[in-house]
């Protein structure tokens, strides 16, 4: 089993910044793909950003060039640095990671709540 853990977040102001971080533990001898994700009250979850194992990187494009993602893979640990936030980046993220065994599975966090106050 994995088991992701998020930290970070909290009640922000509007123009300031946010850094979340992930630990993935468990059974793990790689992990594939690493992200964010966040849901909205009333909205569906999507794509925050992504990273691979290989450093590659994916943007929604509400985040795009005010957000950074990284990892540490010795670490099995993902960050996400988003900064000039906005009360529309209100919402509960949650990290996500692709860990394969005999086949990949996706594992989540329980999420992390972040509220940016106007």
């Amino acid at each position: 089993q994995v088991q992701l853990v998020e930290s970070g977040g909290g009640l922000l102001q509007a123009g300031g910044s946010l850094r979340l971080s992930c630990i993935a533990s468990g059974t793990i001898f790689s992990i594939n793909t690493m992200g964010w994700y966040r849901q909205a009250p009333g909205k569906q979850r999507e794509l925050v950003a992504s990273i691979t194992s290989g450093g590659s990187t994916r943007y929604a494009d509400s985040v795009k060039g005010r957000s950074t993602i990284s990892r540490e893979n010795a670490k099995n640990t993902v960050y996400l640095q988003m900064n000039s936030l906005k009360p529309e980046d209100t919402a509960v993220y949650y990290c996500a990671a692709d860990v394969p065994l005999f086949s990949t599975t996706r594992y989540w966090g329980q999420g992390t709540q972040v509220t940016v106050s106007s």
